[in-house]
């Protein structure tokens, strides 16, 4: 028998449905609130509002617990990929033999942009970040497909050829971003290499030398990608399902979530990371100075990629990428001094008790930034890593919405707190 919550008001008492998720998560439901009562919910920011019921991603902050589609994190990062475990976010089961070829023979069908896209390439001065670039273009791409411009909400057909084009264009939209930003000639994908791979070579070869694509690099690479693939909902994600709800097309709602994902407070975290390491190193200090700097709130110093919204605990993805990040600095012969700052930088924190009241662990940005910057990724496509990696996730909570049978268009309330009535004075009497 299903609990229920009481709700007094003005001296009346509103019995209220709760709703208890598959892991145990309790919701009171105020679907009716407003309705019964005259009365909404004020949440600021959302963080005690449950927008959405969900069969993607599940988080506990408290244990440290991330899965996709039931998966430990652990276990994916081990065993899996990038493009496997975004058939599995997407379609919400592990794909067979021939269900996993067919998918990776889409995505390399639909990894060419239109020829007529460089003339928009081309409109952007050289300096343009990558995120407003890919922002741009994913929106733009999807002009280049009339199937897609026709395309009626809750149709089937060929959505998953909007799917596999989204995922395989945006890694050539990244690819030619950057190399628009740096002045650099268009490199095109190979139907040869495998979708990361592909995106390296399509980031730093030249028209006269392919990239060393190193295994140890490319593998790096597809882990921060499927580390990134889902984690509930958060701004960006929150934002793709908002737009939505609209029955915008696939590319404008994520094409919105780049743009949400861009803020220094949600995927420009990890560039926040090595800016402070950059200035810890520029100023002689092992780490040391900056954490009791940190600690002082009229310091105006703030400790980056420690602590998370959700996680009370140790980041699971942390624990996954600080492993990798030793590898792979290990195996490139890599000795940099940011990742001995930053080796000193937890330490410090895992044991002193003013992080430890605060739990205030690493979190998969503080690591992620080091791998980036060791593999030679320029700190401006830090976020445009996150985006392509994230996509899955988009796309899985675009098609949760868009199966809906009683779908709404998302319409949060307010509280207003401007002006009451006033009226329209003329010009000449205005003081």
């Amino acid at each position: 028998m299903s609990k229920e919550a009481k709700l007094e008001l003005d001296g009346k008492v509103y019995p209220l449905p709760t709703v208890e998720g598959s892991e145990g998560e309790k919701a009171v439901d105020i679907s009716s609130l407003r309705a019964n009562t005259g009365y909404i919910t004020l949440d600021d920011g959302y963080g005690n509002t449950g927008s959405c019921v969900s069969k993607v991603t599940f988080i506990d902050g408290d244990k440290g617990i991330l899965r996709y589609r039931g998966i430990p994190i652990e276990e994916l990062a081990e065993k899996s990929n990038f493009i496997e475990t975004g058939y599995l976010i997407i379609y919400g089961k592990l794909p067979n033999r021939a269900q996993l070829k067919r998918f990776s023979d889409l995505l390399t069908d639909n990894q060419f942009l239109h020829e007529d896209m460089k003339f928009h390439f081309e409109g952007f001065p050289m300096g343009a970040h990558p995120m407003a670039i890919l922002s741009a273009m994913i929106n733009a791409a999807s002009c280049f497909d009339e199937r897609l411009m026709r395309w009626k909400w809750g149709e089937t057909r060929d959505f998953d050829v909007y799917v596999a084009r989204l995922i395989s264009q945006v890694r050539t939209i990244a690819a030619y971003s950057y190399r628009k930003s740096r002045g650099l000639p268009l490199i095109y994908p190979k139907k040869a290499y495998k979708y990361t791979a592909n995106f390296l070579h399509m980031l730093f070869s030249t028209p006269y030398e392919d990239f060393e694509l190193k295994p140890e690099v490319v593998k790096a690479l597809d882990l921060i990608f499927l580390l990134h693939a889902d984690h509930e909902q958060n701004c960006s994600t929150s934002t793709v399902r908002m737009v939505a709800s609209s029955q915008a097309n696939l590319f404008a709602s994520c094409a919105a979530g780049v743009c949400a994902l861009w803020g220094p407070l949600h995927g420009g975290a990890n560039q926040a990371v090595i800016e402070m390491l950059e200035e810890i190193h520029r100023e002689g200090d092992d780490g040391s100075k900056f954490i009791a700097a940190a600690k002082d709130k009229n310091s105006g110093r703030k400790l980056m990629g420690f602590g998370h919204r959700v996680y009370k605990n140790y980041d699971p993805r942390a624990k996954i990428i600080k492993k990798a990040c030793d590898d792979v600095l290990s195996k490139l012969h890599i000795n940099d001094p940011l990742l001995d700052i930053a080796k000193h930088l937890e330490a410090a924190v895992l044991k002193d008790p003013y992080f430890i009241e605060r739990k205030l662990y690493p979190n998969v940005d503080f690591y992620s930034g080091i791998i980036m910057r060791a593999l030679g990724i320029p700190v401006e496509m830090f976020t445009v890593i996150f985006a392509i990696g994230r996509m899955p996730g988009w796309i899985a909570n675009y098609k949760e919405i868009m199966e809906e049978p009683k779908g709404r268009i998302y319409r949060p309330r307010q509280i207003y707190t401007g002006r009451t009535l006033n009226h329209y004075a003329p010009l000449a009497g205005r003081k």
